[in-house]
């Protein structure tokens, strides 16, 4: 099983042992690949992944590193990007950013603040309605999305009735150009 990932315009690959190293435009990702049946090379241009074993979870696994491969060579030339809506009917939410943390204030009336985790890399913004949550790591965009929709989750109430909350509109998509 040989999957190859063409390396972008732009972009320099290292790959130290275990370790492969993408640097493009907006910065640089580091990610150790290690399993015993599965080989990462770099030959013409291209990232070589490669497995003399043909069982399905060996043929997974190729395909998954060059899955990441491919992302954090579009992070560190594109970027990530997920968007969350503010939803609310009776008490307004006021979403802000505190360091590393989202905090979100008035969630169904509570006095107690929520919060959640941002990862150093990653950058969020509150546009009117509209969390923006970008960076180069998809894996960060994508989870510190999740924890800001986690945090302002709906308990012990009906969630067909009550729809407040700040959900997921847009998954994690690379920024087009005049974007973010």
């Amino acid at each position: 099983m040989i999957k190859e990932v063409p390396i972008l315009e732009g972009v320099e690959v290292k790959l130290e042992g275990n370790e492969l190293t993408v640097r493009g435009p907006k910065g640089e990702l580091k990610r150790k690949f290690q399993h015993h049946a599965v080989k990462m090379e770099v030959k013409d241009n291209k990232i070589v992944v490669s497995s003399e074993n043909n069982r399905r979870k060996i043929k997974a696994i190729v395909g998954t590193w060059a899955a990441h491969v491919k992302n954090m060579m579009i992070g560190v030339t594109k970027g990530w990007q997920a968007k969350l809506k503010i939803v609310y009917s009776h008490f307004p939410i006021k979403f802000s950013v505190e360091g590393n943390k989202a905090v979100i204030q008035n969630f169904l009336g509570e006095r107690d603040g929520r919060t959640a985790r941002i990862y150093d890399d990653v950058r969020v913004e509150l546009k009117k309605d509209v969390v923006v949550v970008t960076g180069i790591n998809k894996e960060h965009v994508g989870q510190t999305a999740a924890n800001i929709e986690s945090a302002a989750k709906v308990k012990g109430f009906d969630r067909r009735v009550f729809q407040d909350g700040i959900h997921l509109i847009q998954k994690c998509t690379p920024i087009e150009d005049g974007e973010g």
